[in-house]
């Protein structure tokens, strides 16, 4: 893949190449982490560790290989105005380089922990993100990770009409604990774009084990994200385990 984009590149610089014959990444994914104040230090810690144990499960380290490499994104969120990178835009299509971007995120030391829940701006970030990717993907997903509402700032469909959402799909990870339950929220105000769904964890433990389910389904070729309407599987749009 990395030969085929640096031949390409020469191509077009000489003139040899048409624009259309440039190769198209199939994926943009951009991860964005809820970390705020419902979330103690044991659950923080356990939803970076999953994070980045998920990312180097080999089903999906050979599920990105499969799809010849994806551009990755990576930010943590919690109020109006806290909103942190923890992996700048990153084309990995190898075990090290896969890895090295999930270490990269784990590593990032929590930069606050008393802010409430802006889900709409995160949302907003990470559509700005994906707007400032160096490619522009086939496939555009925001993967958003939460345990509970927005209760913060404009709400997510404020954030989603102000922008340009044509060919992003917004999915989630919703961390079950608090009541009322947060899915009924999560499906009717953050979910966007065909197939759309919710994974489920049912706690923190179970943080590792859901968002590897979640980015199989991303990436996978069986990925129905892009799918008409009308060819769509009759799946759940929760998947519990």
């Amino acid at each position: 893949m990395r030969l085929q984009r640096w031949m390409v590149a020469i191509g077009l610089a000489l003139g040899l190449l048409p624009l259309q014959a440039q190769a198209r990444c199939d994926l943009a994914l951009v991860l964005a982490l809820d970390i705020s104040a419902s979330i103690d230090s044991r659950e923080y810690t356990l939803q970076k560790d999953g994070m980045a144990l998920a990312l180097a499960n080999p089903e999906v380290i050979q599920a990105i290989e499969d799809r010849g490499g994806i551009w990755l994104y990576g930010f943590e969120w919690s109020g109006t105005y806290q909103i942190y990178e923890t992996l700048p835009w990153v084309f990995v299509d190898s075990p090290d380089t896969i890895i090295g971007a999930a270490e990269r995120m784990r590593a990032m030391p929590r930069p606050v922990s008393n802010y409430p829940t802006a889900l709409g701006y995160a949302l907003g970030e990470a559509v700005i993100a994906l707007n400032r990717a160096p490619e522009d993907c086939y496939r555009k997903i925001i993967d958003v990770a939460g345990d509970g509402i927005n209760n913060a700032g404009f709400p997510p469909q404020s954030a989603y009409a102000a922008a340009d959402m044509s060919g992003i799909t917004v999915n989630a990870l919703v961390i079950e604990g608090e009541l009322p339950s947060p899915i009924p929220y999560f499906e009717a105000q953050v979910l966007h774009g065909p197939a759309a769904f919710v994974e489920v964890a049912q706690s923190y433990q179970d943080y590792q084990e859901a968002m590897t389910r979640k980015l199989l389904r991303e990436i996978s070729p069986a990925s129905f994200v892009m799918l008409e309407p009308r060819l769509q599987p009759d799946y759940p749009r929760s998947l519990r385990r």
